[in-house]
């Protein structure tokens, strides 16, 4: 994920498989900090997914947010996607991490417990993702989702993101856990009043309340 000197939880934009995405992704980016972004694959072929990865990557050049894709390390080749969100047994993590890092991020979800959670770090990818990139369908984050995202905020080193809910204060519920990173989708790409301006809201939101992170000796 790109460095930062935000030393409070940060978005990351879970970016909606159509046609008005690359645009609303560059109105968000332009409106505050991103960390990164991950773009939903829905029902896309490849070439559909690499062409959408395309648009996606070249609405962000001028943005330090890292694009990445989802489950298709050939997309994320083609389109000079920044990395991948993966999935699927620990085990075989560790040979993905293996092919790509350092070049290219490499993060591992959803995790769905603690001992998974635990058996993925030990191939240490980049990120942990907790929940469903499309389990944005109530308000507010699952509550199982923001309990695991607060243990392995306490008892991993790897960063962590949570699903936020499809409300903008739901950022915030994410940030309470310790979490570094909220991911937002519906709540930005659906707002009424943009992805620019939810975005715009999201930060001031995390500035004024979000928990600073300790600092490391």
């Amino acid at each position: 994920m790109p460095e930062s000197e935000i030393n409070r939880c940060r978005i990351v934009l879970a970016v909606p498989p159509n046609e008005a995405a690359p645009g609303q992704l560059a109105e968000a980016l332009a409106a505050g900090d991103v960390a990164s972004v991950i773009a939903l694959k829905g029902d896309m072929d490849g070439p559909r997914y690499q062409a959408h990865l395309e648009a996606l990557v070249d609405a962000g050049k001028d943005h330090d947010a890292a694009v990445l894709a989802v489950e298709d390390s050939q997309a994320m080749g083609r389109s000079g996607a920044d990395g991948m969100l993966t999935g699927g047994e620990p085990k075989a993590l560790k040979e993905t991490v293996a092919r790509f890092s350092p070049k290219r991020i490499v993060g591992y979800g959803p995790v769905k417990s603690r001992h998974q959670a635990m058996e993925a770090a030990e191939a240490e990818p980049d990120f942990l993702f907790i929940g469903r990139l499309e389990g944005d369908i109530r308000p507010e984050p699952h509550p199982k989702n923001l309990g695991l995202g607060e243990w392995c905020s306490q008892v991993m080193q790897l960063p962590v993101l949570v699903m936020a809910g499809s409300a903008l204060e739901s950022a915030l519920d994410v940030a309470a856990t310790g979490a570094d990173f909220a991911v937002l989708g519906l709540a930005v790409f659906s707002h009424t009043g943009g992805a620019g301006e939810a975005v715009r809201r999201v930060n001031a939101e995390l500035d004024e309340h979000a928990p600073r992170f300790e600092d490391e000796e």
